[in-house]
């Protein structure tokens, strides 16, 4: 039986806890830049190394004697890979939200071509989903991905063009179509149809949630589990969490950039790093921050459990990432050709 109430009640209490907290860097006794460490993130992950961050140095110092410091950046999750890829973003290490934004690290050389493999569970520490933020009570009845075309709704996303929860909330709406007995050309009439109800397309998850629950703009908003039930925390009881049947398997990816550790320590240093996100003290926090941990034993520990909902692997829709990055995000893929250039990111 999942205890949906104590999950929310967990997740929300652990939200609340860091919410006052500011983020850019996060440091402990900074001894330069061959004892720092930059993580290039994705863009709703704040709160999750703010919490995680300071846990890492603590037991890095007790364990060896080295003091480290931990250098954020957040932004859309395909955003920040291009900003690695043109030199605009110093990484040590990435912690991105899709496969393909850190495989094109490596087809840049930034990365070894094993990458996946030199970390537990295939370097993905967490999964998630896309999830549905509603106001109130739900007014509009809001339970299934049809209901986001009824007439005058608006919906709320991030541009798939440069963020992993708009990819995955675009690829949640193809895949309620097609595996449950429809066609793709059914899909695209879908996806069409969805992407008239979205008024701004934001470049990635925070910015979205700021134009969904501050700015007061649309009526549902399409966002990451974790991003979900941090705004619903933060909404005084003005928004809610639906869970839909269906939603797209989403499996957050890390790796350290071998091009930019020059020495064996700080190759060491962002080895360690990665290595304690699959560790029991990591994994209880990601629990308790509203990610689903690859460790189960984790949720327990947390005293943390999720909704049922079917998650749909890539494999369903397309034949591995690649494939599916051509299929729909390349230009005149299909997300492209829906969306056009008629839209404009809401920031602009």
């Amino acid at each position: 039986m999942i205890n949906r109430r104590g999950t929310l009640l967990n997740i929300t209490a652990a939200t609340a806890a860091i919410a006052g907290l500011s983020l850019i860097v996060i440091a402990n006794i900074p001894k330069g830049d061959e004892n720092k460490l930059v993580n290039v993130s994705y863009d709703p992950t704040r709160e999750l190394y703010q919490a995680i961050n300071p846990l890492f140095i603590d037991a890095y110092a007790k364990q060896t004697g080295h003091h480290l410091t931990i250098e954020q950046s957040h932004g859309g999750s395909s955003r920040q890979a291009r900003k690695v890829i043109d030199g605009e973003q110093p990484a040590d290490v990435v912690t991105l939200g899709l496969f393909t934004d850190v495989d094109a690290l490596r087809k840049r050389g930034l990365i070894a071509a094993d990458w996946p493999d030199r970390l537990p569970n295939h370097s993905t520490p967490y999964s998630s989903t896309i999830v549905f933020v509603v106001r109130g009570d739900n007014p509009n009845g809001i339970k299934d991905w049809p209901d986001l075309l009824k007439p005058g709704l608006e919906v709320v996303t991030p541009d798939p063009r440069t963020s992993g929860n708009g990819k995955f909330a675009f690829l949640s709406a193809w895949a309620s179509v097609t595996t449950r007995g429809g066609s793709e050309d059914e899909a695209r009439t879908f996806l069409s149809a969805l992407n008239e109800h979205v008024p701004v397309l934001d470049e990635g998850a925070r910015g979205a949630a700021t134009t969904f629950a501050l700015q007061d703009i649309g009526d549902v908003h399409l966002t990451w589990e974790n991003e979900a039930l941090r705004e619903v925390a933060a909404s005084n009881g003005k928004l809610r969490v639906v869970y839909p049947p269906v939603s797209m398997l989403a499996e957050p990816y890390v790796a350290w950039v071998d091009a930019s550790l020059k020495s064996r320590e700080k190759l060491e240093y962002a080895k360690a790093y990665l290595l304690f996100l699959f560790g029991d003290t990591a994994q209880e926090t990601i629990a308790r921050l509203g990610y689903r941990p690859y460790n189960p034993d984790a949720l327990q520990k947390a005293g943390v459990s999720f909704p049922d909902v079917k998650l749909i692997p890539i494999t369903a829709i397309a034949k591995d990432w690649d494939d599916a990055n051509r299929k729909f995000f390349e230009e005149n893929g299909i997300v492209d050709t829906i969306i056009g250039a008629r839209k404009r990111w809401a920031s602009q």
